[in-house]
């Protein structure tokens, strides 16, 4: 445990160090610059500059603030979403989509996606926060409370009689978020997956008789997860997804997403 510890501060100093060099930075427009010296005196592109600052023209006016940051490009593997990947470089959903000119949240392994590196983030799709989250905060003591087993046993039976309601393949639900880190908390869910042992699972809590228990879905934003649990609240068009780190889970909101029922 103390090695885990150490090696997690070794990278977090890391990455303290490293970030200090890739921060975006603000320049004023004088008189005479023009985008191309910009992109040349600032090591990048006169279209990643366009990008960035959302310019549908190469012209500028003396006294116009840019930002400049630095950009790398990152390859799409499989099992990444795009909340992943925001979290991952510290910007947010949107922004990724806007740089690469996405319209979807679904992206495919091999997909090279344009990140800017140190812009500040706006938070508009990561929080919706202390109100609209409270919601999924007391799901997170009745949820993952202890299954007996009668509970893990009866939802065998539960698809063959919760599909009358899924005549469309795709639907539009109100997401929330829950995990398993709280006190009491034993992490096992309506199907008996052991979320506190399997912490990386993509597990999702469901209305039965709109999407059936043990189908394989996928969800905007989150990725291809299994509807495991189920919820005294999440009735009707409305999901719970499971995050581990229960700050992460507080932070991610509520949001309005596309659920895809795979099978």
């Amino acid at each position: 445990m103390l090695k885990k510890i150490l090696s997690i501060l070794a990278v977090t100093l890391l990455s303290v160090t490293v970030g200090a060099s890739v921060q975006a930075s603000t320049i004023t427009v004088e008189k005479g610059d023009t985008l191309w010296d910009l992109s040349q005196a600032k090591n990048t592109s006169v279209e990643n500059i366009k990008t960035l600052n959302n310019l549908n023209t190469d012209l500028i006016r003396p006294g116009d603030e840019l930002t400049i940051a630095p950009q790398k490009q990152y390859t799409v593997k499989e099992g990444d979403t795009l909340w992943d990947i925001a979290k991952e470089h510290q910007v947010n959903v949107s922004q990724i989509k806007e740089w690469n000119q996405l319209h979807t949240d679904l992206i495919h392994p091999g997909l090279n996606l344009l990140i800017f590196e140190g812009v500040k983030t706006t938070n508009t799709d990561i929080v919706e926060k202390p109100i609209q989250s409270a919601e999924a905060a007391p799901k997170e003591s009745k949820k993952v409370e202890p299954a007996t087993e009668t509970q893990n046993k009866s939802t065998s039976n539960v698809p063959a009689t919760s599909t009358n309601n899924t005549s469309s393949k795709e639907i539009t639900v109100k997401a929330t978020a829950y995990t398993a880190s709280c006190e009491g908390c034993s992490g096992i869910t309506a199907t008996g997956i052991n979320l506190k042992e399997n912490p990386n699972a993509k597990v999702i809590s469901v209305d039965p008789s709109v999407i059936p228990l043990g189908s394989k879905v996928y969800v905007e934003g989150y990725g291809e997860a299994i509807a495991g649990d189920t919820g005294g609240a999440i009735k009707g068009n409305k999901i719970d997804v499971f995050i581990p780190s229960k700050q992460d889970a507080i932070n991610f909101g509520v949001k309005q997403l596309k659920v895809t029922i795979l099978n």
